[in-house]
């Protein structure tokens, strides 16, 4: 059995950031540690964090029953109401927010400063949506496909401003640039997929074209490594999507077989250790079964 690994499977920088900014705050023996949502989405992660004493706190409400202790800001971000609440009361807090995500922060405040209508590629229910959108003032719109694209209509004269979510899959957007090119809308637009999401999105397509099965290892929440399963299941057919490797055990047998060339690729919220054990336990399988 062959097996080839995507070179930029694993942490991107963002997220390397975030959890590292964790660990340095537990290593200075900060008092007690919040995350504000899930640090990242992967779930083995987080759970060793939570192990580690790290709390996270899902609500506006929680936070405002905080006295004291130390917030930090997941790596998707939070609405601009959180801000207010960490300041109103005083509370110390690390912004480990992704920098790419808070450039569209300020990119779409910045344009509904000067009246434009903000349109979001993306998914509205994701954690970083919902920031990026409590930035963008009352006139806004999330669009999740071209689909939607195509039925969205501004109104007449209105300057719009477009941007993405960091993790959006990159073929969509531009179909909806191609959709807004092709209907004259007057806009304006800033690429912000960030560069590791789209070097994933290129590689998974190259790789699950050179393979007889893909695994694609993440966080059930991530919206990252999904986009990286869709990409892959499209191409090719025997895809499967797992967390970790104990997902992986009982469905060796159903995607592949010796002769295999098996490819893996992970989302940016997926630790190293994780996607190692996957890799050398898909290597041995055969010989273990055999």
């Amino acid at each position: 059995m062959k097996v080839l690994t995507a070179k930029t499977a694993g942490f991107c920088f963002g997220v390397e950031r975030a959890v590292n900014t964790v660990y340095e705050a537990l290593e200075a023996g900060d008092e007690k540690i919040y995350t504000y949502g899930p640090i990242i989405h992967n779930e083995s992660v987080v759970k060793e964090l939570t192990d580690k004493g790290v709390s996270i706190i899902s609500s506006p409400e929680e936070l405002r029953g905080l006295t004291e202790g130390t917030v930090i800001i997941r790596s998707h971000g939070v609405t601009k109401e959180i801000y207010d609440i960490l300041k109103e009361k005083g509370l110390k807090y690390i912004d480990a927010t992704c920098p790419f995500v808070l450039k569209i922060h300020n990119l779409v405040n910045e344009a509904a400063a000067r009246g434009e209508y903000v349109v979001i590629a993306g998914d509205r229910a994701h954690p970083e949506v919902e920031g990026i959108l409590s930035f963008a003032g009352e006139d806004v719109t999330v669009l999740k496909d071209e689909t939607e694209a195509d039925g969205f209509t501004p109104k007449q004269g209105e300057k719009l401003f477009l941007v993405a979510q960091t993790t959006f899959n990159s073929n969509i957007f531009n179909k909806i640039v191609e959709i807004f090119d092709k209907k004259r809308y007057d806009y304006n637009t800033v690429y912000t997929i960030c560069n590791a999401t789209a070097l994933r999105q290129q590689e998974t397509a190259e790789l699950a074209g050179r393979v007889d099965a893909m695994i694609v290892i993440g966080g059930a929440h991530s919206s990252n490594t999904r986009k990286l399963y869709d990409i892959a299941r499209g191409i090719c057919e025997h895809t499967i999507f797992v967390q970790t490797l104990d997902d992986l055990v009982s469905r060796m047998n159903a995607i592949c077989d010796p002769a295999s060339c098996v490819g893996i690729t992970a989302g940016a919220s997926t630790p190293k250790n994780i996607i190692e054990e996957v890799q050398n336990y898909v290597r041995r399988f055969w010989t273990d079964v055999g």
